[in-house]
């Protein structure tokens, strides 16, 4: 059997390195092509003395130059990249199979349009591309003849949930639940928000990840970037679209039919397993996490989300309502939010504040294509840096 050629983007974040161990695992059925990173040298200098790319690309260009030399002082072949384009080059060049998009932001729109229009199999951990790219991405997907899997645990748990055939979606489906853990403060009084740090908000209870998925989650903003990516992955309406509390991580979503039964994926919260899965499908392998013990489940517990603790989820139905590229808008702010919140320039309760402020701020107009969008980001950036600015902690 021929191996999978696979590129990682963003191969030393959480979703990287995980990637990585489960391809370790499965050395006749997948080789590395290429991996991406930023600034992390040491740890990609590690990656491709393992893996052995043909391509390693770094974003900053001091950083690709320092691991060039180091690579060639340890005898790898392995060609470092930097200019503008190099990451598109990655995810589209016709010996890749697989491309895993797990670059965060809006920076990973342009190599997952990349891969989608040279129909490679694109496993989407980077939300932000379907937030941001909509259903100008959706249309490059489905121009270039790509397969688009979810790795967002939520996301992979709706698509395993669902019918092999996406014609009968529509006529079956009553509506998608996403579960979320409510993050670190889902019982703390809404008060006391205010005085969050940086470290506090990146401690997960359940799940292992980066600071700015972190943030997110505390604020389940990145349960409102899912609502978002739901939209136009499953074709759904927004009003098909739930979320519930789910503390345990252990349902990690759900289908409801229209004879109100309800299918779902369970397992441990280990990012592996959706890897794993889109990795193989339509078949399974190994993923390296631990089983799920029934025997050792105390209590699952459900409850509806409350707007004093998480303002900002409401924010996705909003802008799913409004016109084209309004999601664009409130991925951009958000971004610059939690960077100033992580820089410590404003407080965790003022990411709401700057997000809103920025909505309100920047207006769609007409979208036509990815440039539309990205300088939709850009307005939206500049809004919401001023808007922090302004603000006092």
């Amino acid at each position: 059997m021929k191996r999978q050629s696979v590129t990682v983007l963003g191969s030393t974040g959480s979703v990287g390195v995980n990637t990585l161990d489960v391809i370790a695992g499965h050395p006749d059925h997948f080789e590395i092509f290429a991996l991406s990173a930023s600034t992390q040298t040491e740890l990609m200098l590690a990656q491709c003395m393992r893996f052995k790319p043909h391509y390693a690309v770094m974003v900053s260009g001091p950083h690709a130059r320092d691991l060039a030399q180091k690579l060639k002082s340890n005898g790898l072949e392995t060609h470092v990249l930097s200019a503008p384009d190099a990451l598109e080059f990655i995810a589209s060049d016709e010996r890749v199979d697989i491309v895993m998009a797990a670059i965060v932001g809006a920076a990973g729109l342009a190599p997952c349009m990349a891969a989608a229009r040279a129909g490679k199999r694109l496993l989407l951990a980077n939300k932000e591309a379907l937030v941001v790219g909509g259903e100008v991405f959706m249309q490059a997907v489905r121009e270039g003849g790509a397969q688009l899997l979810p790795i967002d645990s939520e996301h992979s748990a709706i698509f395993q949930s669902l019918p092999e055939d996406p014609a009968v979606w529509a006529e079956r489906i009553d509506k998608i639940i996403l579960t979320a853990s409510g993050g670190p403060f889902r019982t703390r009084a809404p008060a006391t928000l205010r005085d969050v740090t940086p470290d506090e908000a990146c401690a997960h209870p359940n799940w292992v990840m980066g600071r700015k998925i972190s943030v997110d989650s505390a604020t389940m903003m990145n349960k409102a970037l899912e609502v978002i990516e739901a939209r136009y992955l499953f074709g759904l309406k927004s009003a098909q679209i739930e979320v519930v509390i789910h503390p345990q991580s252990i349902i990690h979503s759900m289908v409801q039919y229209r004879d109100t039964s309800v299918v779902a994926q369970l397992g441990t919260p280990d990012m592996r397993v959706p890897i794993a899965y889109g990795l193989a499908w339509p078949g399974r392998i190994t993923s390296g996490a631990q089983a799920l013990d029934f025997r050792a489940l105390s209590t699952m517990t459900f409850a509806a989300p409350d707007n004093q603790h998480f303002p900002g989820l409401p924010l996705a139905w909003e802008v799913l309502d409004a016109p084209t590229g309004t999601p664009a808008i409130l991925n951009a702010a958000n971004e610059v939010a939690v960077a100033a919140f992580l820089d410590r320039r404003i407080r965790f309760d003022q990411i709401h504040l700057v997000n809103r402020g920025t909505l309100d701020a920047v207006h769609a107009s007409q979208v036509h294509g990815i440039e539309d969008l990205l300088s939709l980001d850009a307005q939206a950036r500049v809004a919401a840096v001023a808007i922090a600015g302004k603000m006092t902690i």
